[in-house]
């Protein structure tokens, strides 16, 4: 950009927040000395003042162009010009969804909220202290590593913030660099799930009273009941405390609620993450085989729902898997992400013995205690021995204890404008380095063959597109722009 450029440019900037005599000053006083050109494009922003429509620029442009034919490089300010007063898509064909994005609404000052939670994984562990008995049935089912990652504070204005650049039509968040997704592989190396294997399809009519007394051993009552979902409260009350003389019947039962509330509260909350749908209850019929579903594509469909529908229509609320979208975001931004504390940027997950709750997280520290588990400060019987830990996923490094000494947190302003001046340098493209990957468990690396396949994400009647041409960057490939779609 030329000087001439960059001097009418600082005078646009400065229109936003200063008048026109002010705004001359104190360019004057930085070395820069408006030409009558300039001059006139700064009293045509001055007086567009506060949200130009489309139709006034368009009117400003062509009277500058009559009035100033040899100004130079007056496309560049307009558009320049226009991305100030106007963020908005300059090209509305295929971005057609941005008259209800959350993003105009922010833009126009109408909508300045941070959204609320929906998420309920504190509540759950603090009420439901799991007994160490139906441990290996978590194993078994592939759970145990969304267990130990636990409740992880969440940043709702990192998450506000996120949600405001999130696309509905392509699944993806703009920044500045580009378009950037949570993909498969973010969810099986930063969750541990499977993401190959059958896809979550059925029925949802189900008989409530047979499928509990057969999976469950009890009947939820009318009260406990939202049409096909049930209170999450209801199951630890019921479920939480198998008696000392449980037999393997009684503890599989256990697990399998254990199981159901942590999809509730963690995977797939509902929309005020207290209950949770049935239909997830007959895959629980046999935890030998729950592993081998595509948990992990579940998972991410109903993610990228939840997150199309928190920023269209001024939606106050998200819910989803919120924890999967903040560590994706910490992996691969540093606008919001805590420091470790150590003198390694980025630590391996920790030994299970090690992992850490956060202060105010109202759960007690996890431990290792004379060879028995120490499971949210309940001591395991006498004589238990404690099964060899399996390797947990990548997303419990961050149960460690964080640092905010170099990074501020909690401030949405303060993160709008770090991810408007976010450089491709900055960005962490490929964040999942051979040092790490190394020590995840085999299932995070199970499925590198689909990493990158562009399909449908399936969650029962939840449909969505893994749409990966347009996020090429992340595996280290050159983005081209992508084809013009056939339909």
């Amino acid at each position: 950009m030329s000087s001439f450029t960059t001097a009418t440019f600082k005078l646009i900037q400065m229109s936003l927040s200063t008048t026109t005599t002010f705004g001359c000053v104190k360019l004057i006083g930085l070395g820069l000395f408006p030409s009558p050109p300039q001059l006139l494009l700064f009293s045509f922003a001055a007086l567009l003042r506060p949200a130009p429509s489309s139709d006034m620029l368009l009117s400003s442009y062509r009277l500058l162009l009559l009035l100033v034919p040899p100004l130079r490089n007056i496309q560049d300010i307009y558009m320049a010009f226009r991305r100030l007063h106007d963020a908005d898509p300059l090209d509305p064909s295929v971005l057609l969804l941005q008259d209800r994005h959350r993003s105009h609404f922010v833009d126009t000052e109408q909508l300045q909220e941070v959204l609320r939670p929906r998420q309920q994984m504190r509540a759950f562990l603090s009420q439901w202290r799991m007994d160490t008995r139906i441990r290996p049935y978590l194993i078994r089912a592939g759970f145990y590593g969304i267990y130990r990652l636990g409740h992880i504070i969440i940043d709702w204005p990192l998450i506000t913030c996120l949600v405001e650049r999130w696309r509905p039509e392509t699944h993806t968040f703009h920044v500045p660099v580009g378009e950037m997704t949570i993909m498969l592989q973010d969810v099986t190396v930063i969750l541990g799930l499977r993401i190959d294997g059958p896809a979550f399809t059925g029925t949802c009519m189900l008989d409530v009273a047979e499928l509990c007394g057969e999976l469950l051993g009890v009947t939820p009552p009318a009260d406990a009941l939202r049409g096909l979902t049930i209170s999450i409260r209801w199951f630890c009350q019921q479920l939480s405390t198998p008696g000392p003389n449980a037999d393997e019947v009684d503890l599989e039962r256990s697990a399998r609620g254990f199981i159901l509330a942590l999809l509730g509260s963690f995977l797939f909350p509902d929309k005020k993450g207290v209950h949770v749908h049935l239909c997830f209850l007959p895959l629980l019929r046999d935890l030998t085989q729950t592993s081998t579903y595509s948990w992990g594509a579940a998972v991410l469909a109903h993610t990228y729902r939840e997150l199309c529908r928190a920023n269209l229509d001024r939606r106050c609320g998200i819910s989803g898997c919120i924890t999967l979208t903040q560590l994706w975001s910490w992996e691969r931004f540093h606008v919001g992400r805590p420091d470790f504390g150590r003198s390694t940027p980025y630590p391996a997950p920790p030994l299970p013995y090690a992992l850490h709750d956060d202060d105010d997280d109202g759960v007690v520290a996890k431990g290792m205690d004379n060879g028995l588990l120490v499971e949210h400060g309940v001591q395991p019987e006498p004589q238990v021995k404690v099964e060899p830990e399996p390797a947990l996923p990548l997303g419990c490094r961050w149960r460690v204890p964080l640092t905010r000494v170099l990074n501020p947190s909690g401030v949405l302003l303060l993160y709008r404008d770090q991810l408007d001046a976010q450089t491709s340098d900055q960005v962490l493209w490929q964040p999942y380095v051979e040092e790490l990957v190394d020590q995840l468990p085999d299932i995070c690396l199970a499925d590198q063959d689909i990493w990158r396949t562009m399909s449908p994400l399936i969650c029962f009647e939840t449909v969505e597109w893994h749409r990966l041409e347009l996020v090429l960057r992340q595996f280290g490939l050159h983005q081209e722009i992508p084809p013009a779609c056939s339909y």
